[in-house]
């Protein structure tokens, strides 16, 4: 299936204006094009031929711009992860939108299933985060990293029901800042990696997770945020999936 039909056939667009775009992106679709993605269609060129009419007449005067070369896409989401992701039509929007992240005005939550029952049921967590320099495609907690907030609030534990010695808990996480992975290293700081992620769970621990979840259980569920041109502030919500409220259905109990 084509990117075009699946984002179709999820229903992705949440709202759209001469502005913004705002998309519920699925899991399994990589945002942003890269080396390493010449073999796959991502957000980015599915959006470089939704807005090609728009990005035809600004090429000459944008070709060197941040909104031309990310095709309006303003923040990231990871492949696995699901949910709400924001995009500026035009470079004025775009360049507001960034200035409100930076400026932390954009406000965004995530749900999350981890392992293990986390007592402190609300809480901040605060460390710095880079990019590991003995593996390029890992962050973890470094001294000279960037700093990086989550708070974050347990909404239920779960136990498992192959197994009913095995805890976890369902967060709900609202970064204060947006470092790449940012959220799957603090959760593992704090030894409640996030359930079926192969980059931070553990080897052995992934691949028992994803006999039951193919991919990572982290979706983008709300984001608020100020209309670029009217100043409106927006607020936006993504339910969990399908795929991840079956898996808390089928595999899960709540405690």
């Amino acid at each position: 299936m084509t990117i075009k039909a699946l984002l179709r056939k999820q229903q992705t667009c949440l709202f759209e204006d001469e502005s913004i775009l705002v998309l519920n992106k699925p899991a399994g679709i990589t945002v942003n094009r890269s080396e390493t993605t010449r073999h796959e269609e991502t957000v980015q060129d599915w959006l470089e031929k939704r807005l090609k009419t728009e990005k035809l007449k600004l090429r000459n005067r944008l070709s060197e711009s941040d909104f031309y070369k990310r095709a309006g896409i303003v923040h990231r989401l990871d492949k696995e992860t699901s949910g709400i992701l924001l995009v500026a039509k035009d470079e004025d929007s775009f360049m507001n939108l960034q200035k409100q992240f930076k400026e932390r005005m954009v406000k965004k939550t995530y749900l999350a299933l981890t392992h293990g029952k986390i007592k402190v049921k609300e809480g901040e967590i605060k460390v710095p985060v880079g990019r590991l320099p003995w593996n390029r495609k890992r962050f973890g907690i470094l001294a000279g990293g960037r700093e990086s907030v989550t708070e974050y609030k347990v909404l239920n534990y779960f136990i498992s029901k192959k197994n009913n010695s095995e805890f976890y808990s369902l967060v709900e996480l609202y970064p204060k800042t947006g470092r790449t992975h940012q959220i799957r290293v603090h959760l593992k700081f704090i030894n409640h990696p996030i359930f079926s992620d192969f980059l931070y769970a553990g080897r052995k621990t992934a691949r028992e997770d994803r006999k039951i979840l193919k991919r990572v259980f982290l979706h983008a569920s709300k984001i608020s945020f100020s209309h670029p041109k009217s100043g409106e502030r927006m607020a936006f919500e993504s339910p969990l999936p399908p795929d991840l409220s079956k898996t808390l259905q089928q595999d899960f109990s709540k405690i």
